[in-house]
């Protein structure tokens, strides 16, 4: 958040006073003052909502970050992808205090391991060739002759597949160890950007038919490891049809380490989605953003983006509202 002077704050509440009254009252102290625009502030964060974001997987430059928020469609916040096991790309490294200082809101994402429709640890059948000693029995000169040649034949086997040899993002790497190692990695690059302390970060979860056991186990470690690290809050990316699920476990951990408040969700859903309505309009009332439109693109004072459409309760879905920005 923008650093308040607080002696023009008094000032201004001062001037409003003997404007409205027609006469100078006392005037108030800044603890006074503090209180009521802490108050005001914090009403009109979260009053004119919802707030219009956006999400893209490289970042578009310095240049195109600005163009849209000078545009006629007032996107003011923006995903911010850390560098993740299932997201490679670094291009948004570094670029916190640049957005910061442009006016961007950010929504911090880690996307973590998925299961990409397969069931971790699950076995598969295989082919797998293997030598063997054939039989061959041809006929000559009307007379049967046998012979044995060594083959290599294709054969069925059932096997439990590993991640491939140097990969980060597997379904195979899909365990509540995993989880704990990979909330380390958020914890760290979220404190590398230089986000502040209680930021939100979102864990990205992909949509799933079926949310086999390794994966529930996965999401509860990094939650777990999250929250007792201390210095950020565990949130989620979700697809609607997976949410309620993901909500009730997580909320579960956050209920147990005495954290009452709801984890913060961002829902992904493009049935009845408009850019006017409630993130909790999506059918979850723990909502805190709304994804529902899906590879759109946008030209915006020139400049041309593939993107996803989001709409938020606060202007910067990662932010910590909850105490005075310094």
């Amino acid at each position: 958040m923008p650093k308040i002077e607080w002696r023009s704050i008094l000032a201004f509440l001062t001037a409003g006073i003997i404007v409205s009254t027609g006469s100078p009252l006392r005037t108030p102290s800044i603890g006074d003052a503090v209180t009521t625009a802490s108050s005001r502030i914090a009403t009109d964060l979260t009053s004119d909502g919802p707030h219009l974001g956006f999400d893209t997987f490289a970042y578009p430059g310095d240049d195109a970050m600005r163009a849209w928020l000078t545009a006629d469609k007032p996107y003011r916040w923006v995903g911010y992808y850390l560098p993740a096991p299932c997201h490679q790309d670094s291009s948004w490294e570094g670029k916190r205090p640049t957005l910061a200082k442009m006016g961007w809101g950010m929504a911090v994402i880690y996307v973590g391991q998925q299961t990409w429709g397969r069931t971790p640890g699950q076995k598969v059948a295989v082919t797998r060739y293997i030598t063997r000693r054939v039989r061959q029995v041809k006929t000559r000169n009307g007379r049967r002759v046998v012979r044995y040649a060594t083959r290599k034949v294709p054969v069925k086997v059932m096997v439990v597949p590993r991640a491939s040899r140097g990969s980060s993002c597997s379904t195979q790497l899909v365990s509540a160890a995993r989880g704990t190692a990979d909330a380390n990695d958020a914890i760290a690059k979220t404190a590398a950007e230089g986000f502040a302390n209680g930021t939100s970060i979102f864990l990205d979860l992909e949509r799933m038919d079926y949310v086999p056991k390794a994966m529930r186990d996965y999401y509860l470690a990094w939650t777990a490891r999250v929250l007792e690290d201390g210095r950020f809050r565990p949130a989620y990316y979700a697809h609607s049809f997976n949410a309620n699920l993901v909500y009730g476990d997580v909320k579960q951990v956050l209920v147990a380490a005495g954290v009452p408040a709801d984890p913060p969700f961002w829902i992904a859903s493009a049935r009845g989605f408009a850019t006017d309505k409630d993130p909790t309009e999506v059918g979850h009332s723990f909502a805190q953003v709304w994804q529902g439109l899906l590879d759109v693109v946008e030209t915006h004072n020139g400049v041309r983006l593939a993107i996803d459409v989001n709409v938020a309760q606060l202007p910067s879905p990662s932010e910590d509202y909850s105490t005075p920005g310094e």
